[in-house]
């Protein structure tokens, strides 16, 4: 049998003739089924905010966020054992039918969430069912891709993968950008008092519908032509998951693909779209319906690079244009997210130009401000001021100060003292914080820094085109990385085989890049600070693909034997 590293190159001329019908087909049935999943994963990212005020308003704002950033980064978790799960089931059974599975479990999760009675109703159990939704959303999604890839590289001529499986890279931001449409029409349609209490709910129901779209749809296309062969030669996998990752030299091709593509894939993705939107709303502080059309519009101009780049990829191979796109983002990403504060938020970055801010503590009193679940409680002087910087979008350096010192802001030429709020009942904790967070309110906007973004300051223009850029950074590093994960694995365990390491670069190490960006923004006091993440993970990546991962756009993907 050929292995994952021994999968032989082919030469031979690139087919150059156009889609047949049915190709067209299976391209668009593909796609549209994944653009209505990622919709439905996606409705959640983008009304964290929203979602956190619903389900875990028990706890305070910062915490609350993180927490429902955690709850997001929950789907991502469980992804790779919906890869292992589905994937499994894909090599065994067939294609079609599992993505069949997959979007039944993401729309009906999904339809259900718009039903779910929020904290203030139903306590404690609230935010429990929604993040138990949200692992089934994450499994189905590991299920998902994989599948879809697979199936149309499976219809795809020789020396046109790269341009077919293009299309079906194009749904995730597709998805993302559905999301935001529904979500503004419905906030602009109902109005922001009405959306933030309950109209939020309307983008979940209306899944329902797309979920019906989806199925009927995919129910009229035939399986893969690969897979149909392979198992009438009887030459398929009976155990998958054993042949995928129990032998070493399929195992190692797993983890080159995971280490020297889609984990910078993942980060250099995720900063591009999600990161970025975050940024925007809650370090920047432009309010949430200008963000999304800020996306939106990014998202609009860049998509079709997907295509270009997946096409190029068939020219001149998937390697050097996905190791270029992580090195081109980790070399600009810190003077492009700092345009961002200039065009978005000018006063914000004035204030920090002229009025730095800086916490004297003890550095014994001051702890990570990273609480994923809410139930701790920030009582030392240090994390009282810097819970309170954090909250409020303030840059702020950090200098020593001697042992049991209580806790200052330096704020220019001003100083104001924190408190120690431990062992304080909770009347005097509240009074003594009452008074502390007016008092710096009054001197961070004294200071200049604003409470929010000035809609009237902004450069909008110049805000689209640096984040279309960032767009095209994730188009570089996305559109040709399903052919290279579906050339890289033999048929008879491809499904399996490819879902893993996707599913961990994409749901680990870019699912868990905001919470894991925030909070080293909170631990540092640098809004900027949190960026090394994908940096380092781009970079690490350029290394080990530039070194172990092979070319594989001649491959013939056939081949089971």
């Amino acid at each position: 049998m050929a292995t994952a590293a021994s999968a032989p190159a082919s030469s031979g001329r690139v087919a150059t003739k156009p889609m047949t019908r049915e190709e067209k087909k299976v391209i668009f049935a593909s796609s549209l089924g994944t653009v209505f999943e990622w919709y439905d994963f996606y409705l959640y990212g983008s009304l964290s905010a929203i979602i956190a005020a619903q389900f875990f308003s028990g706890v305070n704002p910062t915490a609350a966020f993180i927490f429902a950033l955690m709850a997001f980064a929950a789907g991502f978790a469980v992804r790779p054992f919906g890869a292992l799960f589905f994937g499994r089931l894909g090599d065994l059974v067939g294609r079609k039918y599992t993505f069949l599975i997959t979007i039944f479990i993401m729309g009906l999760s999904t339809f259900i969430v718009g039903l779910l009675p929020s904290y203030a109703s139903w306590g404690i159990a609230a935010p429990i069912i929604l993040i138990v939704l949200r692992l089934f959303q994450g499994l189905a999604l590991g299920g998902e891709y994989g599948g879809a890839a697979t199936y149309v590289a499976e219809h795809a001529p020789k020396g046109r993968r790269g341009f077919y499986t293009s299309w079906i890279q194009t749904t995730a931001t597709l998805g993302l950008f559905l999301s935001l449409l529904v979500i503004l029409g419905t906030r602009t349609y109902m109005g922001e008092a009405a959306f933030m209490e309950w109209g939020w709910r309307i983008p979940f129901l209306l899944s329902i519908v797309l979920l019906g779209i989806s199925i009927w749809i995919r129910l009229s296309l035939q399986e893969s032509p690969a897979f149909k062969q392979m198992k009438e030669e009887g030459k398929g996998s009976k155990s998958p998951l054993t042949e995928a990752f129990g032998r070493w030299e399929n195992a190692k091709v797993a983890l080159i693909a995971l280490l020297g593509g889609t984990a910078g894939q993942a980060v250099v993705w995720y900063t591009g779209q999600f990161y970025a939107l975050f940024f925007l709303t809650q370090t920047l502080k432009v309010d949430g319906p200008t963000a999304n059309i800020l996306i939106a519009l990014s998202l609009i101009i860049g998509t079709p690079f997907f295509i270009v780049f997946g096409w190029l990829s068939d020219k001149i191979g998937r390697k050097p244009i996905i190791l270029g796109g992580c090195i081109i983002a980790a070399l600009t990403y810190f003077p492009l997210f700092g345009l961002l504060t200039h065009y978005a938020n000018p006063a914000l970055e004035q204030a920090q130009a002229t009025a730095p801010v800086t916490v004297v503590a003890d550095p014994n009193e001051c702890s990570f401000q990273f609480n994923p679940v809410g139930t701790s409680k920030f009582v030392t002087s240090c994390d009282i001021a810097k819970s309170f910087l954090a909250r409020n979008s303030v840059n702020y350096s950090n200098e020593a100060a001697p042992a049991g010192t209580v806790a200052s802001i330096r704020i220019g030429d001003q100083t104001i003292a924190s408190f120690a709020g431990s062992g304080l009942p909770a009347d005097q904790f509240k009074a003594q914080s009452d008074t502390f967070n007016a008092t710096m309110t009054e001197a961070i906007r004294t200071a200049g820094y604003p409470a929010k973004a000035d809609p009237a300051a902004m450069n909008k223009p110049m805000l689209v085109i640096v984040l279309t850029i960032l767009v095209l950074y994730v188009t570089m590093v996305y559109g040709p990385i399903a052919a290279q994960l579906v050339e890289l694995f033999p048929t008879r365990i491809r499904y399996t085989a490819m879902s893993l390491p996707y599913h961990i670069g994409n749901g680990w190490f870019g699912g868990f890049l905001p919470t894991t960006a925030f909070a080293m923004v909170a631990a540092t006091g640098n809004i900027y600070y949190g960026l090394w993440y994908p940096i380092v993970v781009a970079v690490l990546t350029a290394i080990v693909g530039f070194f172990f991962m092979p070319e594989t756009k001649d491959r013939d993907i056939k081949d089971w034997h």
